[in-house]
This record gives C-alpha cells, structure tokens and sequence, in this order.
C-alpha cells in the first residue's frame, strides 16, 4: 500500500533544481541556434512553462494518494449562488440542506483530496480525515475547485460534508453522468460512501 503523503510534503527546492538539470541537458544536447531559441524564451516561454507544469502536475497526480488544488473562494455569495457558479446540473432534496454549508474562511485556500477505496460512514471518515492532519473542506472551497476545473470530477468525483445545526450530517458531491454531464448533488446522508469518492480536506 502507497504511504499517505503529509499535506506538509509538497515538492522541495531540491526537486525542482534536479528538474532543472534534466532540462539544461536535454536542451543544450539539441544544438538549437541561439538567437530564434531566444525569440520563443521570449514570446512563447511563459506558456511553455504553464503546459509543462500541467503536464507534470497530471503526472505526479496519476501516481498520488493525494492531489493539492489551490483555488481562490468568493465567500460573500448566498450557498445557492456557490453552487450555480459550479454550472452543473443540480440535485438537492431541500433548501434547507443547501442553506446549512458553512461557508470557511480563506480567499486563497490549498484543498487536498485523497481517496480510500473502500466504504466508510461519516464517522469513520472524520478519523482519516484526523490521520492526515486534515479537517473536511468547507462546501465553498470545494464547489470553487469544480468551478474553476469542470473537468475535475470526471476522473475523481469529490465530496465533503458536515453537520447541520440539528448535528445531522449533509454532504456535497461533484460527478459525472456516464454521458459526461457535469452534476452537482447536496443532501443529508443517510449512507456509507463508496471507494469511488476523493475526499475533499483542508489543513487544520
């Protein structure tokens, strides 16, 4: 079984120089002439780098049990508003539930997810949660990640939840339909979940 990374473990100095190296060489061996390699540093280098991340960053999150997303979060906007910036199709079986997300606090905040591939109740979640120095990540946080990347949730559906004020606990998932449809469920739970879901968390 792969070990959990720490939220605290993130890449070090060390690693990127080492990426770096790997670069240097790797350019210096094509022989490219100097000043049209200096004309795409300038014009084209920026994007080449943001492609490169994302490429790593996919790379990195293929062979990971845990998958950082930093993402900015509107806190002023009513629960309802959160979810429809979301764009997805809907299913929530009262407004109550959807009223009761708390919303956070943070205008820039780091959401973790992880997954573990078996069922677990709420309960028992909130022990994992506690094993990764994690705590559930609010409903804000999490409907922003699926805001800014709709195609998130195709490849790792996510969820979070939390207790209503009658300590009742309620939950927000994001999915995909087999056709591809983007969507959106908020409601109380009265069930274990499955292994499928990514777990939503942010620092305590």
């Amino acid at each position: 079984m792969s070990e959990i990374m720490s939220p605290s473990e993130t890449i070090s100095r060390g690693q990127v120089n080492k990426l770096y190296d790997l670069l240097e060489a790797g350019l210096l061996k094509t022989g490219l002439p100097k000043d049209p390699s200096q004309k795409v540093i300038e014009e084209q280098g920026a994007s080449m780098v943001g492609k490169f991340v994302a490429d790593f960053r996919k790379r990195v999150e293929s062979i990971s049990d845990l998958i950082v997303r930093r993402v900015g979060v509107k806190r002023d906007c009513a629960p309802q508003e959160a979810i429809d910036a979301t764009g997805r199709r809907q299913y929530t079986s009262n407004g109550l539930v959807v009223k009761s997300m708390p919303r956070g606090k943070g205008d820039l905040v780091e959401v973790f997810f992880f997954r573990l591939g078996r069922p677990i109740s709420d309960a028992n979640l909130e022990k994992e949660y506690e094993l990764r120095g994690l705590k559930p990540a609010d409903p804000y946080s999490l409907s922003a990640v699926n805001e800014v990347d709709n195609q998130f949730a195709e490849e790792r559906p996510n969820i979070t939840h939390w207790k209503n004020a009658n300590g009742k606990w309620c939950f927000i998932s994001f999915f995909c339909s087999g056709e591809g449809e983007g969507r959106v469920r908020v409601d109380q739970t009265d069930f274990d979940f499955d292994g499928t879901w990514w777990f939503a968390g942010i620092r305590k």
